[in-house]
């Protein structure tokens, strides 16, 4: 690059830092270089949107500073050197560097011997600050394929998931030497990731003297960087059918170390450069090189919910729905309106989203505060589908299905880490989902010895691992989300439930929820489905709810807000929950149904749902209709198995109806039965509100009890 150019893109550059206003006015870049030099903050970012929006600027230069992006860093970075304002506030002087670049100004580095290149120090070291160029922000991300060598040594802006992140290390930028000899400094400056150091002094005084001055490496005067290695692969989207993933390395330094962790999915800007092989290395590989990503930016896909930051409008959306009484169907609802049906196996997973919040004891002991759900059904009942929304609903979601997955690949492998020769864990599907949610499709078909990896997973929340000399606890604080077919591929009705699902106990008492999804033939039911499937067909969306569909977006906002709050349960409804286990227990004994694994996990699931029920109405305390609703739904998730039940009793829905609300008024010993109360009843047996009307006006007819015109109270007439 001719020298001219050098100045005069310089001077762009030092017009555009002074100049650019932001849109309220302010000079945007002048007020960063304050809080600069104030030690507030260590990061100079310069966008290509305001660059862009510069008006005095030409477009070469942005064409310039886009193709040679390496170079216009040490141009900005000399820019911003010179302009670089006088701290408005007082700094404290106890840093290493502060002192020693001090005592170099007061030394005045000697005049006589400025004329070698090694001892003139170099602005690297004066530096305190690193300067980024960000990528505009409009326009799609490139995926790790489309990265080409016509690319090198220009911005670029790529998506995928990080799979593997290493340690933060210090890298040299500026190494320093004394001279034993004559004392002098001298500067190495350090571009690449190998140096060769220097070992005779080159000073003129040495020279003179003909003595081979010792140098010796001043660690404490040099000047270093964080840095680290990550590993980034495309995402499942992108890859063509029959190809595996593509990955790439990125290297991040100084300040945005540490903003990535494995299983986050990020759009990142930067530099992608080749790394040639260097030693014996170079040697073996001939005519190849490496390539990496000099990271710029670093931008998170789906926020985890705690980082979550409301946009402009949503806060008052979110308020708006919060005061909506039937937010608990129209969330639910908004999950997959594609897929027909399943209405309470939507709001399971929508409790799954949402969670109870983790208990940790005085002791140290911990409670899980994740909601499991198993999905156990026919084939086509769009289980698969379900997993697929949700994770893409959940800001960290890892989908694998039962074959494809080994032990390994859920929990831990061992690696040599290719930077520092170290053996590393690379966690598995469990630990990349920590604090999100881990989809397993096809559990019945993973080999028991796969499995057992889950175990620990579900209950402790931890993965232990003591492999390679490496002996550790890893944490997987993850919601699992099982979908499985019965033995024999379909249910089959004269084999004992416990003989179609092919699980065993203790994983089963490990799911708060197990739904069995039957495909059963009903000419209404099925003939509705079709128009919907016929309809999502044509027009590519649901048909009409009755109401907007929440985004994805918003739903994530919702929760996000939801799972702020730690609802407590009130001491009026542990009697109310205690009973309602105990009794659940004894209709267990009664009924020596070998498919039901009553455990006290059970009673846990029960406040886990009802505080993940509380958590959605935004209340602080649990109410007595939210442990109703999370036993209706324990209820209604084995509701195919009673039906098969019902029908070898021989009872019709309306007769079965009648004994249930019998039963109740004699329990209470009361002639009178509230209208609620009834449904309540009734619908935790898997019955619905016509049912139960159609239940009252038949006995009404027969005189066998009396109905409230207005309220649909029951008072039985007692014979």
């Amino acid at each position: 690059m001719k020298p001219f150019v050098v100045a005069t893109d310089k001077a762009l550059a030092k017009d555009f830092l002074t100049n650019f206003a932001d849109a309220v006015g302010e000079p945007k870049y002048l007020n960063i270089l304050q809080d600069v030099a104030n030690r507030k903050i260590r990061a100079v970012q310069i966008e290509l949107d305001d660059l862009f929006n510069y008006k005095d600027l030409d477009e070469e230069f942005l064409q310039r500073v886009t193709e040679n992006t390496r170079r216009y860093i040490s141009i900005f970075a000399e820019a911003v050197d010179e302009l670089m304002p006088e701290p408005t506030e007082v700094l404290s002087a106890d840093e290493d560097r502060d002192i020693l670049m001090t005592q170099r100004v007061d030394d005045g580095t000697d005049a006589a011997d400025n004329s070698d290149p090694l001892q003139k120090m170099p602005s690297e070291i004066k530096r305190f600050f690193e300067v980024y160029i960000k990528a505009f922000s409009k326009g799609t991300p490139l995926t790790i394929r489309q990265v080409k060598a016509s690319n090198i040594g220009q911005l670029v802006k790529i998506s995928g998931i990080v799979t593997r992140c290493s340690d933060v290390k210090p890298l040299m930028q500026v190494a320093v030497y004394t001279c034993e000899d004559c004392g002098f400094e001298i500067y190495q400056e350090v571009t690449a990731r190998v140096f060769m150091p220097l070992f005779e002094c080159p000073s003129n005084r040495c020279k003179t003297n003909k003595a081979k001055g010792n140098l010796i490496l001043q660690l404490r005067a040099s000047k270093f960087l964080k840095f680290q290695e990550a590993k980034i692969q495309e995402l499942a989207e992108h890859v063509p059918k029959g190809h595996i993933p593509r990955s790439l390395t990125v290297h991040l330094r100084g300040e945005l170390t540490r903003k990535v962790s494995p299983g986050d999915v990020v759009e990142l800007s930067g530099i992608f450069l080749p790394i040639p092989y260097t030693g014996f290395r170079a040697m073996r590989a001939g005519l190849v090189a490496d390539t990496y990503l000099e990271t710029m930016s670093v931008t998170h896909f789906k926020k985890r919910y705690e980082e979550y930051e409301l946009k402009g409008d949503e806060q008052e959306q979110i308020e708006r729905l919060a005061e909506d009484g039937d937010i608990y169907n129209k969330l639910a609802r908004s999950l997959a309106p594609e897929i027909f049906g399943h209405e309470d196996v939507k709001k399971a997973l929508l409790l799954l989203l949402v969670g109870a919040p983790h208990r940790k004891l005085s002791d140290g002991m911990k409670i899980r505060g994740d909601i499991h759900v198993c999905l156990m059904g026919d084939p086509g009942v769009a289980k698969s589908q379900l997993l697929k929304h949700i994770i893409n609903v959940a800001p960290r979601g890892v989908y694998t299905t039962g074959r494809g997955s080994s032990g390994v690949g859920l929990t831990a492998a061992v690696q040599k880490d290719p930077v520092t020769n170290e053996m590393v864990l690379e966690g598995g599907a469990l630990v990349l989902a920590d604090m999100g949610i881990c989809a397993i499709d096809e559990f019945d078909k993973m080999e028991e010895s796969d499995r057992t990896a889950i175990h620990e997973v579900m209950e402790q929340q931890t993965v232990s691992i003591a492999k390679a000399g490496i002996t550790t606890s890893l944490n997987a604080r993850t919601a699992v989300l099982a979908a499985a077919n019965p033995a024999w591929g379909r249910y089959d009705l004269r084999r004992t439930p416990a003989e179609n699902i092919n699980l065993p106990p203790a994983l089963l008492s490990r799911f708060d929820l197990l739904w069995l999804i039957l495909d059963r033939a009903d000419m209404d039911c099925d003939l509705e489905m079709a128009r919907h499937v016929v309809h999502v067909h044509q027009n590519l969306e649901s048909p009409s709810l009755g109401f907007t569909p929440l985004e994805p977006s918003l739903l994530r906002a919702y929760i996000s807000a939801a799972r702020r709050i730690v609802p407590s349960v009130p001491r009026e409804l542990e009697e109310y929950i205690a009973t309602a286990y105990s009794s659940i227990r004894q209709d267990e004994a009664k009924s020596n149904a070998p498919h039901s694994y009553t455990t006290v996990r059970t009673l846990l699931s029960i406040l886990r749902i009802s505080i993940a029920l509380a958590r959605l109405r935004f209340s602080e305390t649990v109410a007595q209709s939210d442990v109703d609703e999370a036993l209706r739904l324990m209820q209604m998730s084995k509701f195919s198995l009673y039906s098969d039940d019902r029908q070898r009793s021989g009872l019709d829905a309306i007769s079965d109806i009648y004994s249930i609300l019998r039963d109740e008024a004699a329990r209470t010993n009361s002639m009178d039965v509230s209208y609620a109360h009834a449904l309540n009843w009734i619908s935790r047996k898997g019955y619905s509100e016509a049912q139960l009307k159609e239940c009252l006006e038949e006995y009404a007819a027969l005189n066998v009890w009396q109905i409230h015109p207005n309220t649909f109270d029951i008072r039985f007439i007692d014979a």
